[in-house]
Protein backbone atom coordinates (compact mmCIF):
# COMPACT_ATOMS: atom_id res chain seq x y z
CA UNK A 1 0.00 0.00 0.00
CA UNK A 2 1.34 3.37 -1.26
CA UNK A 3 2.41 6.10 2.03
CA UNK A 4 1.72 8.95 0.90
CA UNK A 5 2.74 12.87 2.51
CA UNK A 6 2.63 16.01 1.40
CA UNK A 7 5.35 17.25 0.03
CA UNK A 8 6.91 20.50 -0.09
CA UNK A 9 10.12 20.29 -2.15
CA UNK A 10 13.39 22.20 -1.60
CA UNK A 11 14.45 22.26 -5.13
CA UNK A 12 13.21 21.55 -8.79
CA UNK A 13 14.64 22.84 -12.30
CA UNK A 14 11.70 22.54 -14.70
CA UNK A 15 12.18 26.33 -15.72
CA UNK A 16 15.73 25.71 -17.03
CA UNK A 17 15.08 22.20 -19.07
CA UNK A 18 11.72 24.19 -20.25
CA UNK A 19 14.42 26.79 -21.25
CA UNK A 20 16.69 24.46 -22.63
CA UNK A 21 14.21 21.66 -24.41
CA UNK A 22 10.91 23.68 -25.09
CA UNK A 23 12.57 27.44 -26.01
CA UNK A 24 11.09 29.00 -22.97
CA UNK A 25 7.37 27.67 -23.69
CA UNK A 26 4.88 26.87 -21.01
CA UNK A 27 2.55 23.94 -23.21
CA UNK A 28 2.02 20.53 -22.49
CA UNK A 29 2.83 20.60 -18.41
CA UNK A 30 -0.55 19.17 -17.63
CA UNK A 31 0.05 16.38 -19.89
CA UNK A 32 2.31 13.37 -18.93
CA UNK A 33 6.03 14.58 -20.35
CA UNK A 34 8.06 11.20 -20.77
CA UNK A 35 11.24 13.54 -21.41
CA UNK A 36 11.27 15.05 -17.82
CA UNK A 37 10.74 14.25 -14.59
CA UNK A 38 8.26 16.79 -13.61
CA UNK A 39 5.00 17.65 -14.90
CA UNK A 40 1.65 18.32 -13.19
CA UNK A 41 0.02 14.48 -13.69
CA UNK A 42 3.05 13.32 -11.79
CA UNK A 43 3.61 16.12 -9.13
CA UNK A 44 -0.16 15.13 -8.30
CA UNK A 45 0.70 11.12 -8.45
CA UNK A 46 3.59 12.17 -5.78
CA UNK A 47 1.62 14.02 -3.23
CA UNK A 48 3.20 17.33 -3.94
CA UNK A 49 1.85 20.15 -2.73
CA UNK A 50 4.39 22.76 -2.52
CA UNK A 51 7.85 22.92 -4.96
CA UNK A 52 10.29 25.50 -5.04
CA UNK A 53 10.87 26.47 -8.62
CA UNK A 54 14.43 27.22 -9.54
CA UNK A 55 15.16 30.04 -11.37
CA UNK A 56 19.14 29.14 -12.05
CA UNK A 57 21.16 30.40 -14.78
CA UNK A 58 24.51 29.15 -15.35
CA UNK A 59 27.49 30.61 -13.19
CA UNK A 60 29.12 31.88 -16.67
CA UNK A 61 25.82 33.34 -18.09
CA UNK A 62 27.41 36.77 -19.78
CA UNK A 63 24.21 38.61 -18.61
CA UNK A 64 23.07 36.80 -15.29
CA UNK A 65 20.71 39.22 -13.97
CA UNK A 66 19.18 39.43 -17.17
CA UNK A 67 19.02 35.71 -17.67
CA UNK A 68 17.16 34.98 -14.39
CA UNK A 69 14.76 37.90 -15.02
CA UNK A 70 13.55 35.69 -17.92
CA UNK A 71 13.96 32.65 -15.83
CA UNK A 72 12.03 34.48 -12.75
CA UNK A 73 9.48 35.41 -15.95
CA UNK A 74 9.39 31.71 -16.87
CA UNK A 75 8.16 30.51 -13.77
CA UNK A 76 5.83 33.07 -13.42
CA UNK A 77 4.32 32.17 -17.05
CA UNK A 78 3.94 28.40 -16.05
CA UNK A 79 2.43 28.78 -12.70
CA UNK A 80 0.05 31.52 -14.66
CA UNK A 81 -0.87 29.17 -17.75
CA UNK A 82 -2.20 26.71 -15.19
CA UNK A 83 -4.34 28.24 -12.95
CA UNK A 84 -6.27 25.29 -11.88
CA UNK A 85 -3.14 23.53 -10.86
CA UNK A 86 -0.64 25.88 -9.55
CA UNK A 87 -0.80 29.16 -7.64
CA UNK A 88 1.99 31.83 -6.87
CA UNK A 89 2.83 31.55 -2.91
CA UNK A 90 5.30 33.58 -1.33
CA UNK A 91 4.48 32.97 2.79
CA UNK A 92 3.48 30.06 4.54
CA UNK A 93 0.27 31.55 4.78
CA UNK A 94 0.38 31.53 0.70
CA UNK A 95 1.54 27.91 0.81
CA UNK A 96 -1.78 26.79 3.14
CA UNK A 97 -4.27 29.05 0.95
CA UNK A 98 -3.01 26.99 -2.40
CA UNK A 99 -3.27 23.90 -0.75
CA UNK A 100 -6.57 24.47 0.58
CA UNK A 101 -7.72 25.17 -2.79
CA UNK A 102 -6.63 21.92 -4.19
CA UNK A 103 -3.49 23.86 -6.17
CA UNK A 104 0.25 23.22 -5.91
CA UNK A 105 2.09 26.19 -4.16
CA UNK A 106 4.59 27.28 -6.23
CA UNK A 107 7.61 29.25 -4.58
CA UNK A 108 10.78 30.66 -6.52
CA UNK A 109 14.36 30.29 -5.39
CA UNK A 110 17.27 31.34 -7.01
CA UNK A 111 20.45 29.22 -7.74
CA UNK A 112 23.70 31.17 -7.12
CA UNK A 113 24.79 34.61 -5.94
CA UNK A 114 26.14 35.22 -9.29
CA UNK A 115 22.24 35.90 -10.10
CA UNK A 116 22.30 39.35 -8.49
CA UNK A 117 25.57 40.72 -10.42
CA UNK A 118 26.53 42.19 -6.80
CA UNK A 119 24.42 43.85 -6.66
CA UNK A 120 21.78 44.11 -3.20
CA UNK A 121 19.26 46.44 -5.59
CA UNK A 122 18.52 43.28 -7.51
CA UNK A 123 18.52 41.03 -4.70
CA UNK A 124 15.69 43.39 -3.45
CA UNK A 125 14.01 43.42 -6.67
CA UNK A 126 13.81 39.15 -7.00
CA UNK A 127 12.00 39.54 -3.44
CA UNK A 128 9.74 42.07 -5.20
CA UNK A 129 8.95 39.04 -7.72
CA UNK A 130 8.45 36.29 -5.17
CA UNK A 131 12.13 34.79 -5.21
CA UNK A 132 11.70 33.24 -2.18
CA UNK A 133 15.51 31.71 -1.30
CA UNK A 134 18.85 32.51 -2.83
CA UNK A 135 21.64 29.98 -2.75
CA UNK A 136 25.03 31.50 -1.79
CA UNK A 137 26.80 29.99 -4.42
CA UNK A 138 26.06 27.49 -7.53
CA UNK A 139 29.60 25.25 -8.86
CA UNK A 140 31.83 28.51 -9.11
CA UNK A 141 32.90 30.80 -5.97
CA UNK A 142 30.67 34.67 -5.88
CA UNK A 143 33.05 37.56 -5.33
CA UNK A 144 32.07 37.12 -1.72
CA UNK A 145 31.23 33.25 -0.92
CA UNK A 146 33.10 30.34 -1.63
CA UNK A 147 31.61 27.50 -3.26
CA UNK A 148 31.80 23.68 -2.60
CA UNK A 149 33.13 23.10 -5.94
CA UNK A 150 34.88 26.59 -6.53
CA UNK A 151 38.68 27.59 -5.85
CA UNK A 152 37.71 28.14 -2.29
CA UNK A 153 39.51 31.38 -2.74
CA UNK A 154 38.17 33.52 -0.07
CA UNK A 155 38.55 31.11 3.45
CA UNK A 156 34.32 31.65 3.41
CA UNK A 157 32.50 34.37 3.62
CA UNK A 158 34.19 37.98 2.97
CA UNK A 159 32.76 40.87 4.35
CA UNK A 160 30.82 41.19 1.22
CA UNK A 161 29.04 38.25 1.46
CA UNK A 162 28.37 39.17 5.26
CA UNK A 163 26.41 42.13 3.70
CA UNK A 164 24.57 40.17 1.20
CA UNK A 165 23.17 37.35 4.27
CA UNK A 166 22.32 40.54 6.21
CA UNK A 167 20.26 42.11 3.35
CA UNK A 168 19.03 38.82 2.54
CA UNK A 169 17.69 37.95 6.43
CA UNK A 170 16.45 41.69 6.56
CA UNK A 171 14.11 41.10 4.01
CA UNK A 172 13.15 37.70 4.13
CA UNK A 173 14.68 35.94 2.05
CA UNK A 174 15.80 32.45 2.83
CA UNK A 175 19.63 31.65 3.32
CA UNK A 176 20.29 28.96 1.28
CA UNK A 177 23.62 27.22 1.55
CA UNK A 178 23.31 24.06 -0.69
CA UNK A 179 26.31 24.16 -2.95
CA UNK A 180 28.70 26.38 -0.78
CA UNK A 181 32.18 25.75 0.87
CA UNK A 182 31.93 24.20 4.45
CA UNK A 183 33.70 27.64 5.21
CA UNK A 184 30.80 29.79 3.88
CA UNK A 185 28.02 27.19 5.40
CA UNK A 186 30.25 27.65 8.56
CA UNK A 187 30.40 31.56 8.61
CA UNK A 188 27.11 32.14 7.90
CA UNK A 189 25.43 30.56 10.93
CA UNK A 190 27.74 32.57 12.66
CA UNK A 191 26.42 35.58 11.76
CA UNK A 192 22.31 34.09 10.67
CA UNK A 193 19.93 35.40 12.66
CA UNK A 194 17.16 33.66 11.14
CA UNK A 195 16.86 29.85 9.54
CA UNK A 196 18.59 28.63 7.00
CA UNK A 197 18.10 26.23 4.32
CA UNK A 198 19.92 23.85 2.58
CA UNK A 199 17.57 23.33 -0.60
CA UNK A 200 19.31 20.05 -1.96
CA UNK A 201 22.07 18.38 -0.72
CA UNK A 202 23.00 15.23 1.11
CA UNK A 203 25.71 14.40 4.44
CA UNK A 204 29.33 14.11 3.99
CA UNK A 205 29.36 10.89 6.73
CA UNK A 206 27.26 8.93 4.10
CA UNK A 207 29.23 10.17 0.99
CA UNK A 208 32.21 12.34 1.23
CA UNK A 209 31.11 14.41 -1.78
CA UNK A 210 32.10 18.25 -1.83
CA UNK A 211 28.48 18.86 -2.03
CA UNK A 212 27.23 17.57 0.58
CA UNK A 213 26.95 18.64 4.61
CA UNK A 214 29.02 18.28 6.85
CA UNK A 215 28.06 16.79 10.41
CA UNK A 216 29.12 19.85 12.34
CA UNK A 217 27.11 21.85 10.19
CA UNK A 218 24.31 19.76 10.66
CA UNK A 219 24.49 19.61 14.47
CA UNK A 220 23.96 23.46 14.12
CA UNK A 221 21.17 23.48 12.14
CA UNK A 222 19.18 22.58 15.94
CA UNK A 223 20.22 26.17 17.30
CA UNK A 224 19.62 28.26 14.26
CA UNK A 225 16.27 26.51 13.51
CA UNK A 226 17.07 25.78 9.43
CA UNK A 227 16.13 22.57 7.33
CA UNK A 228 18.73 20.37 5.14
CA UNK A 229 16.73 19.19 2.12
CA UNK A 230 17.95 15.90 1.56
CA UNK A 231 18.39 15.08 -2.57
CA UNK A 232 18.43 12.41 -4.76
CA UNK A 233 21.43 13.26 -7.08
CA UNK A 234 22.97 9.96 -7.66
CA UNK A 235 26.97 11.30 -7.48
CA UNK A 236 25.60 13.17 -4.23
CA UNK A 237 24.18 9.77 -2.53
CA UNK A 238 26.58 7.33 -3.44
CA UNK A 239 29.86 6.52 -3.28
CA UNK A 240 30.24 3.74 -5.60
CA UNK A 241 28.01 5.93 -8.31
CA UNK A 242 30.72 9.11 -7.51
CA UNK A 243 33.78 7.09 -7.81
CA UNK A 244 31.90 5.46 -11.01
CA UNK A 245 31.54 8.96 -12.60
CA UNK A 246 35.03 10.15 -11.65
CA UNK A 247 36.80 7.42 -13.55
CA UNK A 248 35.12 8.60 -17.03
CA UNK A 249 31.23 6.82 -16.69
CA UNK A 250 32.82 3.50 -18.31
CA UNK A 251 30.52 0.86 -18.76
CA UNK A 252 27.07 0.65 -16.55
CA UNK A 253 27.14 2.78 -13.64
CA UNK A 254 26.35 1.00 -10.08
CA UNK A 255 22.82 0.65 -8.94
CA UNK A 256 21.64 3.54 -6.73
CA UNK A 257 18.36 3.19 -4.84
CA UNK A 258 16.00 4.72 -2.56
CA UNK A 259 17.60 2.96 0.55
CA UNK A 260 20.87 4.90 -0.12
CA UNK A 261 18.90 8.13 -0.03
CA UNK A 262 17.11 6.61 3.15
CA UNK A 263 20.17 6.27 4.48
CA UNK A 264 21.15 10.55 3.97
CA UNK A 265 17.75 11.14 5.74
CA UNK A 266 18.56 8.97 8.67
CA UNK A 267 21.68 10.41 8.97
CA UNK A 268 20.68 14.10 8.93
CA UNK A 269 17.86 13.36 11.45
CA UNK A 270 20.44 11.23 13.67
CA UNK A 271 22.94 14.65 13.88
CA UNK A 272 20.67 17.46 13.10
CA UNK A 273 16.89 16.54 14.79
CA UNK A 274 14.04 15.56 12.86
CA UNK A 275 12.82 19.12 12.90
CA UNK A 276 15.12 19.99 10.85
CA UNK A 277 15.38 17.72 7.78
CA UNK A 278 13.26 18.12 4.70
CA UNK A 279 13.58 16.62 0.59
CA UNK A 280 14.97 18.33 -1.88
CA UNK A 281 14.77 15.96 -4.44
CA UNK A 282 16.61 18.43 -7.97
CA UNK A 283 14.49 16.63 -10.25
CA UNK A 284 14.95 18.24 -13.62
CA UNK A 285 18.28 19.57 -12.63
CA UNK A 286 20.25 15.94 -12.93
CA UNK A 287 20.05 13.79 -16.20
CA UNK A 288 19.79 10.48 -14.47
CA UNK A 289 17.98 9.65 -10.80
CA UNK A 290 17.99 6.28 -8.96
CA UNK A 291 15.66 4.17 -10.85
CA UNK A 292 12.80 3.60 -8.11
CA UNK A 293 12.76 7.55 -7.57
CA UNK A 294 12.57 8.62 -11.31
CA UNK A 295 10.33 11.16 -11.60
CA UNK A 296 8.85 13.22 -9.27
CA UNK A 297 5.59 11.24 -8.90
CA UNK A 298 7.85 8.46 -6.86
CA UNK A 299 8.17 10.39 -3.54
CA UNK A 300 6.16 7.79 -1.90
CA UNK A 301 8.59 4.97 -2.78
CA UNK A 302 11.02 6.92 -0.10
CA UNK A 303 8.04 7.27 2.52
CA UNK A 304 7.39 3.89 2.04
CA UNK A 305 11.39 3.09 2.61
CA UNK A 306 11.12 5.12 5.92
CA UNK A 307 7.81 3.70 7.13
CA UNK A 308 9.69 0.29 6.93
CA UNK A 309 12.37 1.18 8.71
CA UNK A 310 10.23 2.28 11.56
CA UNK A 311 9.34 6.30 11.04
CA UNK A 312 5.83 7.47 12.40
CA UNK A 313 3.39 9.21 10.85
CA UNK A 314 4.64 12.94 12.64
CA UNK A 315 8.27 12.23 11.15
CA UNK A 316 7.83 11.51 8.22
CA UNK A 317 5.00 14.58 7.89
CA UNK A 318 7.96 16.93 9.38
CA UNK A 319 10.19 15.89 6.50
CA UNK A 320 8.12 15.92 4.15
CA UNK A 321 6.88 19.49 4.26
CA UNK A 322 6.06 20.51 7.50
CA UNK A 323 9.54 21.35 8.55
CA UNK A 324 10.57 23.88 5.51
CA UNK A 325 6.68 25.35 6.11
CA UNK A 326 7.77 25.97 9.79
CA UNK A 327 10.79 27.67 8.35
CA UNK A 328 8.91 30.19 5.89
CA UNK A 329 6.66 31.24 8.65
CA UNK A 330 10.00 32.45 10.49
CA UNK A 331 10.93 34.68 8.12
CA UNK A 332 7.41 35.23 6.76
CA UNK A 333 7.10 38.45 8.62
CA UNK A 334 10.33 40.37 7.15
CA UNK A 335 9.60 38.80 3.49
CA UNK A 336 9.44 41.65 0.62
CA UNK A 337 8.39 43.94 3.41
CA UNK A 338 11.47 46.18 4.04
CA UNK A 339 12.53 46.37 0.14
Amino acid sequence: MSVTFPVIDGHNDLPWERRESHDSGVEGIDTEESSLHTDIPKLRAGGVVGQFWSVFVPADEPDPVRTTLQQIDLAHRIIARYPDDLALARTAAEVRAAVASGRIASLLGAEGGHSIGDDLAVLRDFARLGVRYMTLTHNDDTPWADSATGARAHGGLTDRGRQVVAEMERIGMLVDLSHTAPSTMRDTLDVATRPVVFSHSSTIAVNDHPRNVPDDVLARLSDNGGVVMITFVPKFVSRAWADWEEAGSVGEGPLVTVSDIADHVEHARDVAGAAHIGIGGDYDGTPVLPPDVRDVSRYPVLAEELSRRGWGASDLEALAGGNVLRVLEATDDRFALNV
